[in-house]
């Protein structure tokens, strides 16, 4: 017994007539019934009482074609997965994202990969800091990270999709809000708030060499761990910040924004893998980051 025998018999099932099925599945009559006579006789029961004018199915052929439809059906489902698999339209995969990302890319992202790729089944990480995200990455935990360069890490894949100018955050009642520019001798000897150095932030080292480069000593009045923290103590009058331009994604109430000139051309977001993956899937959702990233 195999499938063509059991596709073979289906069709002379529904037909009620051997010429029909033999039409039905483009072949001749007679080994269309040799087969569905070595099925009979590989089976030891009749399925089939035959006259010359039609087909009938016998008590065990009635069961029988019951059973060979969930068959075949198992078998074309199977079938049309492993084609999915193959196309990278099915999955699970978790999507880790750094804080400023968070806010700006990450909803744009989950509506896009909703509406591209809705036979995966994505999980979402916000507010991540880079060192967490290499480590999530190495045990499975992501697949994917959204982070700011350099990776040290041999075993992982880092693309760069683009680098994002700085900013300042500021209080808008602060002197400096009143500028439509600022470059960063302006900000000597304000308060800043930064991402935390004892949580081994990314963005903390960016920040803090960024300044010294312009000649200002940062007087550091709070350390934080999420952007969203960080953006909040701004609006609360403890201080500004420096980060990435899609922090502006943040609205808050007493809180404002203004470009940073001459600060060495922005910092740089990545896609980021375990090298050796080669899931289909994971490589489609790489590429539709890489595309939306690009676009906005």
């Amino acid at each position: 017994m195999n499938l063509r025998q059991l596709r073979y018999f289906v069709a002379v099932a529904e037909e009620r007539h051997f010429g029909r099925a033999a039409q039905r599945l483009h072949m001749a009559q007679p080994p269309l019934s040799q087969q569905i006579r070595q099925l009979e006789d590989d089976l030891g029961v009749q399925l089939l009482h035959r006259t010359t004018r039609r087909v009938e199915l016998t008590d065990a052929g009635r069961a029988y074609l019951e059973r060979a439809r969930t068959i075949l059906a198992a078998v074309d489902d199977a079938a049309e997965h492993a084609r999915r698999v193959a196309a990278g339209a099915t999955g699970h995969l978790t999507i880790g994202c750094v804080g400023t990302a968070t806010y700006s890319l990450l909803p744009p992202l989950a509506r896009r990969l909703e509406d591209e790729l809705p036979g995966i089944d994505f999980a979402f990480r916000g507010e991540m800091l880079v060192p967490d995200q290499v480590e999530a990455l190495r045990r499975g935990a992501i697949d994917i990270a959204l982070l700011r360069p350099p990776v040290a890490d041999p075993s992982l894949t880092v693309r760069v999709l683009r680098r994002e100018p700085w900013v300042v955050a500021l209080p808008t009642d602060h002197p400096l809000a009143r500028r439509d520019r600022l470059r960063v001798a302006d900000l000597a000897g304000a308060p800043f708030i930064v991402h935390s150095a004892g949580r081994r932030s990314a963005m903390y080292d960016r920040v803090v060499a960024l300044l010294r480069e312009g000649g200002v000593a940062p007087m550091i009045r709070h350390e934080v761990g999420e952007t969203s923290t960080l953006a909040t103590l701004v609006a609360a009058g403890l201080g500004i910040a420096v980060a990435p331009e899609p922090i502006t994604a943040l609205r808050l109430d007493g809180l404002t924004y203004r470009p940073l000139g001459g600060a060495g051309g922005g910092v740089e977001l990545a896609v980021a893998h375990v090298t050796d993956r080669t899931d289909r899937h994971l490589e489609r959702v790489t590429e539709v980051i890489a595309d939306l990233t690009a676009a906005t």
